[in-house]
């Protein structure tokens, strides 16, 4: 088994104790447990918690940001193509990103400065749907109903209905293709 695989595992054992058992019951030891490995060997991967957090971030953004380029340059209409990509991607998780957000929730408990990727993919995304073609405040409403979408849902503080997501997601698509 690849290095690399070796530490996705280890990341996603780290996202499932957080979103099974809570940010304060991510510890090295449930990390390790869950990823069917010995601490020694986790710390050889992930010297600390806080490295840790920083690894699960890190392939969170990198990740998502991989994902919506890819979109993006995918999409034949040059015009709202940014805006597209990310509404796509946002509303398209699979449940292994949503898994992966716990990362998110760790760095946020754990020391926000290991928020620092995703808020680097956050200020390149925000350029790119600003001179996307769109009206730049029309493209920055559409963003910030997808995150209040998404930020509802990882913080478990509101699930809206399938259907009603369903015409939200169609509604801002129509919206970046006007």
């Amino acid at each position: 088994m690849g290095r690399n695989s070796r530490k996705l595992e280890i990341l996603h054992a780290a996202s499932k104790v957080v979103s099974e058992r809570g940010i304060f019951n991510l510890t090295l030891e449930a990390v390790a447990e869950q990823a069917g490995i010995s601490k020694g060997g986790l710390l050889y991967h992930y010297p600390s918690k806080e490295a840790l957090v920083q690894g699960m971030v890190e392939h969170l953004a990198s990740n998502y940001q991989d994902k919506i380029a890819k979109n993006a340059e995918a999409d034949p209409v040059d015009k709202g193509k940014w805006t597209r990509s990310f509404i796509d991607v946002t509303f398209n998780q699979s449940y292994e990103n949503k898994d992966m957000n716990a990362g998110l929730l760790a760095a946020k408990a754990v020391n926000s400065d290991l928020l620092e990727p995703i808020r680097h993919a956050y200020k390149n995304w925000q350029h790119e749907i600003e001179n996307d073609g769109l009206d730049p405040v029309k493209a920055t409403i559409i963003r910030l109903a997808i995150d209040g979408i998404w930020l509802s849902e990882l913080f478990d503080i509101y699930q809206i209905e399938d259907a009603k997501k369903e015409e939200v997601y169609r509604t801002l698509k129509a919206w970046s293709e006007e």
